[in-house]
């Protein structure tokens, strides 16, 4: 948390190195649950195009690069093919499909948080932290204000196939908590109406719960119960992410739509 608030207000330069580390450590954790489940990712091809996917994002935000240069992303993509025609893996179309599907869950919703901070007008380039420190703030708020609700008075099981502990008890909890803080950030990112703030709250909750019972599936189909060990005690990072993995692309789409990006 504090490394990820630290990487956001330092800088650009320091948003790009630590997100970048967290896009390819996240994507990593994936396809090693991947090959515990029997298949063989292209892990080695699928890091480095998230990288040069991240990458490319983040020069286009600032206007480095045009729009162009993701046709490049095609003759990438279509590579893993050629690349698969000469591993001689036994599942070859699962091995593809797990390579590009580890692309679209971790390495796109991060590429999109560019957008929450870069923004180039006027022959200059913009840094704004405000929205994504109020993401990321209304993420960690819904999580805690669930985790909170749920211990003290959880007793209706959500999804208990998928995620036992969680309860309809927590998540009111934290739609409350993220009700709360989003009136808060309202009042201290005050260029920002209330009313958007409400509406990214509500859109980060809802689809933070998903993204938290999402990555519970895909562990508990393959009998795992992290994500990995890099923080232990924790789990993995993308147990740390899970929910801005699906958040992200949403609320980017609503700031668009808002035109306030």
């Amino acid at each position: 948390m504090l490394v990820v608030v630290g990487s956001i207000l330092l800088g650009r330069i320091s948003f790009l190195v630590v997100f970048l580390a967290l896009t390819t450590a996240c994507l990593l954790e994936l396809y090693y649950i991947m090959l515990r489940a029997r298949l063989r990712p292209q892990v080695l091809y699928g890091l480095l195009l998230g990288v040069v996917i991240f990458v490319m994002n983040y020069l286009y935000a600032t206007k480095l690069i045009d729009a162009f240069i993701f046709l490049g992303i095609i003759p990438l993509v279509i590579s893993l093919f050629i690349v698969e025609l000469f591993r001689n893996q036994n599942k070859p179309l699962q091995n593809i499909a797990g390579t590009l599907f580890g692309l679209i869950y971790i390495t796109l919703p991060f590429s999109l948080l560019n957008y929450f901070v870069l923004d180039f007008s006027l022959n200059r380039v913009f840094y704004n932290t405000e929205f994504l420190l109020g993401f990321f703030i209304l993420i960690w708020a819904n999580d805690t204000g669930a985790y909170i609700f749920g211990i003290s008075f959880g007793r209706h099981k959500m999804f208990p196939r998928v995620s036992p502990k969680k309860s309809w008890e927590g998540l009111i909890g934290g739609f409350f908590t993220t009700a709360l803080v989003a009136w808060l950030l309202s009042l201290v990112f005050y260029q920002i109406h209330i009313t958007h703030w409400l509406a990214i709250g509500f859109i980060s909750a809802v689809m933070g719960v998903f993204g938290d019972l999402v990555e519970s599936m895909f562990k508990r189909s393959i009998g795992v119960k992290d994500s990995g060990k890099f923080l232990p005690g924790h789990g993995g990072l993308l147990d740390r992410f899970d929910a801005v993995l699906l958040a992200a692309p949403i609320v980017y789409v609503y700031l668009e739509m808002m035109m306030l990006i």
